[in-house]
C-alpha cells in the first residue's frame, strides 16, 4: 500500500498546471460532517495545486463534485435528490463532468454507476490524491473514473488544505475508525484508524494561526485513539495549546471507551482549550449498548460525565442520541430518556435509528416501527429542549467571553459568536468585527441561542 501511493503522488506530481486549462472551474457541495469539511478543503487543494480554479458558482463551472455522507438514510436519499437536480446542467452543458466523492461514493459505487448515468466521476475518501489524474482521463476519453480503494495509510499530512479566509478552522488528526458500532459504517466507507504525526499537526496549527484563524477544531472519527509514537491526544492538544496559547482549540468527537484523565486534566490546564467535550451515549440501556458493540456501560459513561465535571466544573456537555435501534422496548427508551434527566446536556443530536447494509445492526432487521421510532425521538427531543432552555436560561445575567465569527443569519446589524462552551450568543454589531473576543453579559435566551451586549471585562 505504501508502495502504492508512491506511485500515486509519482503520477500526480508529473501533471504540471501547465498542461491543465487554467480556466477549467471545480464547485464542490459538501454534505455531512465536519470531517467532510475538512476533506473538501484537502480535495481544494490537490486540485488548485494540479492547475484546477476553485469556484463558487455552480452556474459557470466545468466540474461539480458533490462530497457526500452516508451516515443516515436521510444524507443519502437527499444527495441522490440533488443529483437529479444536476441533470439540467448536464443538458445544457454537456461537457460539464459530475462527480461523487467521499463515503456514499465508497459505500454505493455500484448502485450510483447503474442509476446515475449522468455521473462520470466516483471517488472515495482515501482516492483524493488521485483527483486530477482522474478527471483528466475522463476529459481525454470519455471513460467514468472511479477509485474506492481504502488505504490503511494515507492521511493526506503533506497536504495543504485550501481554506477560504476566515474565522474558524476543521483541521483532521487522525482517519477512519476501528470501533465497529454495530449501526455504524465510518470504518466501511473510511476505513481503519490512522492519525497524523504530531509534528504535522502542530506545524498546521501554527500557520494558521499566523493566517489569521481565531479557532480551530481538531477532527477525527474518535480523536481519543489518536496516537503518534508515544503521543496520545492528550499530548497533542497540550502541544498545539502551547504552540498557540491566544487561539481557541476545540476537539471532536470522542468515545466513552477511550476518554482519559489525562485528556479532562489537559483541558483543564489551558485556557485557551475550550471547556466542551462532545461524548455519544446513543443509547442510555445496557442491553442496547452491547448490542450496539459500544464496549462501555451506562455506569461508566456516567461516571466519566461525572469526572469531566469535577475536574472541569464549567464544562459543556453534548451527546448523541439514537432512538429506535433493532429491539429497542419502551423501557429501554425511557432508561434513555432518565440518562438525559440526570447529566443535563448543553445540547444533542438526536436520530431515528437508519439502518445500514453491511452493518451487523442490518441482521438484527428494523424492528422498531416508525410511528414508535419518530414518538420516542419527539420524546427525546422535547425533554433535551427543555433541558438546554432552563440551562440557558441560568447564564441570563451573567458574563462570558465570546470570539465573534460572523453577521447573524437573521439582521445584517447583528453579530454571532460562540462561547467557549460552544453556546451560540448574538450581540449587536457596535464597531465590532469578525475575529474579535469581547465580554457580553447574556440578558436573553432560548433553548437555542443565547442574546447579549457588550461589557467591560
Amino acid at each position: 500500500m505504501l508502495e502504492n501511493n508512491k506511485m500515486i503522488r509519482e503520477r500526480n506530481s508529473s501533471d504540471t498546471s501547465s498542461q491543465i486549462d487554467q480556466s477549467r472551474k471545480v464547485y464542490i457541495e459538501t454534505y455531512g460532517c465536519q470531517m467532510n469539511l475538512a476533506d473538501t478543503e484537502i480535495v481544494n487543494g490537490i486540485l488548485q495545486k494540479s492547475g484546477y480554479s476553485v469556484n463558487n458558482n455552480i452556474d459557470n463551472s466545468d466540474i461539480i463534485l458533490l462530497n457526500t455522507c452516508s451516515v443516515r438514510d436521510h444524507a443519502e436519499a437527499k444527495i441522490n435528490q440533488r443529483l437529479n437536480e444536476l441533470k439540467r446542467y448536464k443538458q445544457k452543458n454537456p461537457s460539464l463532468l459530475i462527480g461523487v466523492i467521499g463515503c456514499m461514493a465508497e459505500r454505493l459505487r455500484t448502485e450510483l454507476l447503474d442509476s446515475k448515468k449522468q455521473l462520470d466521476l466516483i471517488t472515495g475518501p482515501d482516492e483524493y490524491r488521485n483527483l486530477p489524474r482522474l478527471i483528466e482521463n475522463v476529459l481525454e476519453t470519455g471513460e467514468r473514473g472511479i477509485a474506492v480503494r481504502l488505504s490503511r495509510v494515507e492521511t493526506y499530512d503533506d497536504i495543504v488544505p485550501l481554506r477560504k479566509e476566515g474565522i474558524s478552522a476543521w483541521l483532521a488528526v487522525m482517519r477512519g475508525c476501528d470501533k465497529f458500532c454495530s449501526f455504524c459504517v465510518v470504518p466501511y466507507t473510511r476505513g481503519r484508524e490512522r492519525s497524523r504525526n504530531l509534528g504535522g499537526v502542530v506545524h498546521e496549527v501554527t500557520q494558521l494561526w499566523k493566517d489569521g484563524f481565531k479557532e480551530i477544531t481538531l477532527l477525527g472519527q474518535n480523536v481519543n485513539s489518536y496516537r503518534s509514537g508515544e503521543n496520545d491526544f492528550a499530548d497533542l492538544l497540550r502541544a498545539c495549546a502551547i504552540a498557540v496559547p491566544e487561539m481557541r482549540i476545540r476537539f471532536t468527537t470522542s468515545h466513552p471507551q477511550d476518554l482519559s484523565v489525562k485528556l479532562l486534566e489537559t483541558i483543564a490546564a489551558h485556557d485557551n482549550i475550550c471547556s466542551y467535550i462532545h461524548l455519544p451515549v446513543q443509547s442510555g440501556s445496557n442491553r442496547l449498548l452491547n448490542l450496539m458493540k459500544r464496549s462501555y456501560n451506562i455506569e461508566h459513561y456516567m461516571g466519566l460525565i461525572e469526572k469531566a465535571r469535577e475536574i472541569i466544573p464549567d464544562v459543556s456537555l453534548s451527546t448523541d442520541i439514537i432512538a429506535g435501534f433493532p429491539t429497542e422496548s419502551e423501557e429501554d427508551h425511557k432508561m434513555t430518556l432518565e440518562v438525559i434527566k440526570e447529566v443535563k446536556y448543553d445540547g444533542a443530536y438526536m436520530f431515528k435509528y437508519s439502518p445500514r447494509e453491511h452493518t451487523k445492526a442490518y441482521e438484527l432487521k428494523d424492528s422498531v416501527d416508525d410511528e414508535d421510532k419518530t414518538r420516542r425521538l419527539k420524546e427525546i427531543i422535547d425533554l433535551q429542549t427543555q433541558i438546554s432552555l432552563e440551562r440557558n436560561s441560568a447564564m441570563v445575567g451573567r458574563k462570558y467571553e465570546i470570539l465573534i465569527e460572523s453577521l447573524s443569519r437573521k439582521s445584517d446589524r447583528m453579530y454571532t459568536g460562540r462561547t467557549d462552551g460552544n453556546k451560540s450568543v448574538i450581540i449587536p454589531v457596535n464597531g465590532f468585527k469578525p475575529g474579535d473576543r469581547i465580554m457580553v453579559k447574556i440578558i436573553k435566551a432560548n433553548s437555542a441561542t443565547l442574546f447579549g451586549e457588550p461589557v467591560k471585562g
